[in-house]
Formats: structure tokens, C-alpha cells, sequence
């Protein structure tokens, strides 16, 4: 098969195209000939040697694909061969070929292109587990999702409005707002122009946000908390900005009730991911059936250009998804 490996922790130009021999499927796995494969922030942190593989997994990058099965392992049902899929896998997703786990290979949703359906598993996966699972967002409440055009962004932004809740975004522009808001978000923040937290303020009257999702981390977790409402929720997901520690008034946390939690996916066990499959399958890929929600791609690039699909990742300059295609 060919892929991209990692030649060592460095910029985007540390990733090379070669050959490898194709993976074989063991127990409970199948092997997914790649129709795509979707380039995330994970992948470039790998990239820069700051986020190793979990034991076991490929050394590959790559955290989500579509195809079709080729091949299966013991223990699979040995009709699941031919069917066109979208897997989450924990690497090995920047091939031709790519072996996953049996039950986090799901099935397209009706209408799905199979090269779209790459850009579903790590952000649809990841948006539910912690906004509607860890982050209990319900009807009726207001949601603050930092990084509104990111793939997370745009993800959370949809399934938010779908489940009737109100959603206040950042973003990094103008045109990035528009965006936001042309997907659902009743008020855009330019985090450049703004301060976010009077802006919400205002916005809400003084009562703030009931959930925020935040990709950034440092200095934004005070300021997350002084968006919160009573028995707000904030979810942490990412430390985009640097130090992994931060300073919070816990009279605050104290005063209103306030749960700060957060979580990855990547190292999560198969069983753990496999109840994440299952409420997707249920709860969301209807509404990608109905149209209610869709991946945003913003940029398809051969297999053989992933150095510049991470140069425009860094950059910041997209809006959703970016995605590999073989050919």
C-alpha cells in the first residue's frame, strides 16, 4: 500500500510518501480500502512529535476513513466485505489501506458520498461524546463552541441548533463569523476585535452560557468560567494555546455550581468508543440523512500533497474539514 509516514518530529515536510506492506486484519478488525481520509489537529501534534500513538496503534497518522471493506478478521461477519464504511481508527488513516476496529466501522448515512463520510468520524464522535454526553447540552440552552470554523466548530455549531440549542461561536474573522452564523450560530465573536467574555455578557444579560467547548485552553479557561452560567459546564478538548496549566477563581466554580471536566478520544479503549459509535449511529446519522446537518469540507488534496494539507491546517485558513484522497 502506499502512505504517508512520519520521517521524524518536525514541520509538514517531515511527511513522505512510501511504500508499506498491506496491514493484515486481526480479531474483531477490518481492513478498509481508503476512498479518504481526514486530516486533524491530533495529526499535526503527532507530527511534531507531542502526541505519540497509544500501544498498538499505527505509527501512521490519521484518526478517521471511508471505503470499502476489503477484508475481515476473525470474528467478523464475512458479508461486511464490500460494504462502504466510515471508521474511526486510533492511526494509520494517511494509506490506501487502513485496518479498523469491526464496531467503529459504521455505515454510511443515506445520501452520504463515500468521500465526504471521511470527514464525519473523529469530529462527530468527538462533538457528541463531550456536548451531549459529558457536556449534557439540552434543548433550550445556549452553548459557547470556541474555534467555530474549525472541524469540531462546524460540527458542534449544526448538531447544537438540530437539538434546539441556542450556539455563540469565535472565530478569527470576519468571513469566519458570517460563516458561523450562515451554519446556525445565532451570534459570532471575533476573538481579534472582541473581548468574548463582555460580548457574552451582553449578550445573555449578565447570565451567561450553559456549556462552552473549548479547543484552546491557557488563559481562555478563566475566561470560560466567567462566561458561565449557574451549573454551567465547560469541557475542555484541546490546549491549543500552550501551557497546560491555568489559573481559575474557584469562588466562582464554588459560587455557581460549576463542572469543569473534559477529555480525548484517541486513547479511549474500543469498548469506550464503541458506545460513542452506537449513540451516533443513532442519534446523528439520521439527521445527516434528513440534511439537517452535513460535514463542511473545505479542501480535498491527493494522499501524495498531506505536507500541504497540514501547512493550511496551521495556517488556520479554512473553514471545516480538510481531507486525503489516494488518487
Amino acid at each position: 500500500m502506499r502512505c504517508i509516514e512520519i520521517r521524524e518530529a518536525g514541520g509538514p515536510e517531515v511527511l513522505q510518501l512510501a511504500d508499506r506492506p498491506s496491514p493484515v486484519p486481526g480479531p474483531g478488525e477490518v481492513l478498509i480500502r481508503v476512498a479518504a481520509a481526514g486530516v486533524n489537529r491530533p495529526d499535526v501534534l503527532q507530527r511534531m512529535g507531542a502526541y505519540p500513538p497509544p500501544p498498538g496503534a499505527s505509527d501512521l497518522p490519521g484518526l478517521e476513513v471511508s471505503g470499502t471493506i476489503a477484508a475481515v478478521g476473525e470474528g467478523v461477519d464475512p458479508t461486511r466485505v464490500g460494504q462502504v464504511v466510515c471508521a474511526l481508527v486510533a492511526g494509520g488513516g494517511y494509506a490506501t489501506e487502513c485496518l479498523a476496529a469491526d464496531v467503529l466501522s459504521l455505515p454510511l448515512p443515506d445520501g452520504m458520498d463515500v468521500v465526504s463520510a471521511a470527514a464525519l468520524p473523529e469530529t462527530y464522535f468527538t462533538v457528541w461524546s463531550n456536548v451531549f454526553d459529558r457536556g449534557r447540552l439540552a434543548e433550550g440552552e445556549t452553548a459557547l463552541f470556541h474555534g467555530g470554523t474549525s472541524g469540531i466548530g462546524t460540527t458542534a455549531i449544526q448538531l447544537a441548533v438540530a437539538r434546539g440549542a441556542r450556539v455563540v461561536v469565535t472565530a478569527g474573522s470576519e468571513d469566519k463569523c458570517r460563516a458561523c452564523e450562515d451554519l446556525g450560530a445565532s451570534k459570532a465573536i471575533n476573538y481579534r476585535t472582541s473581548d468574548f467574555v463582555e460580548e457574552i455578557r451582553a449578550y445573555t444579560d449578565g447570565r451567561g452560557v450553559d456549556l462552552i467547548l473549548d479547543i484552546v485552553g491557557g488563559t481562555y479557561v478563566a475566561r470560560n468560567v466567567a462566561c458561565l452560567a449557574t451549573d454551567g459546564r465547560l469541557v475542555q478538548i484541546g490546549l491549543m494555546e500552550g501551557p497546560p496549566t491555568a489559573v481559575v477563581d474557584f469562588r466562582r466554580v464554588l459560587g455557581r455550581r460549576l463542572t469543569i471536566t473534559g477529555s480525548t478520544l484517541r486513547a479511549r479503549s474500543v469498548a469506550d468508543k464503541a458506545l460513542i459509535a452506537a449513540a451516533v449511529s443513532r442519534h446523528v446519522w439520521p439527521l445527516l440523512a434528513e440534511g439537517r446537518v452535513r460535514p463542511v469540507v473545505h479542501r480535498t488534496f491527493p494522499l501524495s500533497e498531506a505536507a500541504a494539507a497540514h501547512r493550511l491546517m496551521e495556517s488556520s485558513d479554512h473553514v471545516g474539514k480538510l481531507l486525503l484522497t489516494p488518487s
